[in-house]
């Protein structure tokens, strides 16, 4: 297990372009790579990891997407149970904790690397909605830190979740803090044998379904800043609510208000040493940030994929919409946007592969994360133009391009917004 959390293993060499193709082969609806282009990154066992997780993605949500969008609406609670199936089905399957050693629970294919996981974000970035998959990607960056550096009777609680026994949230933003974790106001005081931890918690994805709650809190005193931060686990129970919050999007996320109020939670569910978690809470943030932009990548590339087939059969003025130039150029635009991104994000994912320096690798995933929330965004607005009135309608053939309208900010705030992500990155480099 590296700094991370993950079991990335070392590379092997790569393999010819002409083994690569796979898919439908709509131009650019893919990566390079799928497409018979040359890799520098891709083994024989991506390849066949790709295939296992189209399969999966096919067989067990593509079907069930429109209907569980609609149902989270109106009968949360059912789509909950439905997502909770799945995720069983995943970790049976080996993707729902690919990226967790095998020693806590996880179920790393043999020889996993980071471009096993990046190909697995991407494939089920397929489905185009965020919040269907978006527990398993919660339990990537909630579970880390309690695997680093949780003590072992806490450690074997939070196992459960790699094993989709139980379920986790990861508890940073605030209503008043955000991307500022330095200045979040969530307590925790020191009691004898237990913490009493008071605060309020927003924007949690998977709150609503959470048994535990990796939470980041203030055991310093009030203007400690940074130095003053622990992370604590804490199990569901007296003191602890959770409300469903009413979202643009991402209506299948679980995303919730969370309430502690005078909660006791024991001291050896510290995570790490007191007044120490900031570093934690930093370390974890580029491998969040790295699964975010991997899923908006794939996120923008469905958009252009669609938009590519759409033109090909609606006709306009006697034509077909790929006929006319305008609409050729949009979807040049959208192309060069996406491959764009994804070559920095393979990029990035190598530099971590590698291991880069922390602050390196820091400056390179907000660049990339705004990189990709703007290429998302660029293309979501894109694909509702080709797409026309059939864009504005819940269903039907630009679903995917109506709920990418509502799920551009899932892209652009989570992790840091875009002006907060130049602004470290900047920091970072020392500008």
């Amino acid at each position: 297990m590296n700094a991370s959390g993950f079991s990335h293993a070392s590379k092997k060499p790569p393999i010819p372009g002409k083994d690569l193709l796979f898919g439908e082969q709509v131009p650019f609806g893919d990566p390079l790579w799928y497409q018979g282009g040359h890799s520098p990154y891709i083994t024989t066992s991506h390849i066949e990891w790709r295939a296992k997780c189209r399969e999966f993605v096919e067989a067990e949500i593509m079907p069930h997407v429109d209907e569980w969008e609609e149902q989270a609406l109106v009968d949360y609670p059912a789509v909950a149970k439905q997502q909770a199936v799945l995720l069983r089905k995943m970790y049976d399957a080996g993707f729902l904790s690919s990226v967790f050693p095998a020693e806590f629970g996880g179920t790393p294919p043999i020889g996993f690397d980071i471009f096993h996981e990046l190909v697995q974000l991407d494939e089920f970035g397929r489905i185009g909605s965020w919040g269907i998959v978006m527990a398993a990607q919660i339990l990537t960056m909630a579970m880390p830190p309690l695997l680093l550096a949780a003590q072992p009777s806490v450690r074997a609680k939070a196992e459960q979740c790699i094993r989709a026994e139980k379920q986790i949230a990861l508890c940073i933003s605030e209503p008043w803090a955000g991307s500022d974790v330095a200045n979040i106001r969530t307590t925790a005081v020191r009691n004898g044998d237990h913490y009493t931890l008071n605060g309020e918690k927003k924007w949690i994805t998977n709150g609503v379904n959470a048994d535990y709650f990796t939470v980041v809190c203030r055991t310093g005193k009030e203007g400690s800043g940074s130095r003053g931060i622990s992370l604590l686990f804490v199990e569901r129970g007296v003191g602890v609510s959770t409300d469903r919050m009413k979202l643009q999007g991402n209506w299948t996320a679980g995303t919730a208000f969370v309430r502690f109020e005078d909660v006791r939670v024991p001291i050896e569910n510290l995570i790490g040493e007191e007044n120490q978690g900031f570093k934690l809470v930093m370390l974890n943030f580029n491998h969040e940030r790295f699964v975010i932009c991997a899923q908006g990548t794939r996120a923008a590339r469905v958009l252009l994929e669609d938009c590519v087939k759409y033109a090909k059969k609606r006709k306009t003025f006697g034509k077909y919409l790929i006929e006319h130039q305008v609409i050729k150029h949009k979807i040049g635009e959208m192309a060069r946007h996406v491959e764009a991104t994804q070559a920095f994000l393979e990029s990035v994912a190598y530099q971590m592969q590698t291991g880069a320096p922390v602050d390196k690798v820091g400056q390179l995933t907000a660049l990339l994360k705004v990189q990709m929330s703007r290429t998302y965004k660029f293309c979501a607005t894109e694909a509702s133009q080709i797409f026309g009135g059939s864009s504005y309608v819940r269903g039907g053939q630009g679903a995917r391009v109506e709920r990418a309208m509502r799920e551009v900010v899932s892209a652009a705030v989570p992790g840091g917004s875009e002006e907060i992500m130049l602004d470290l990155a900047m920091k970072l480099a020392k500008l």
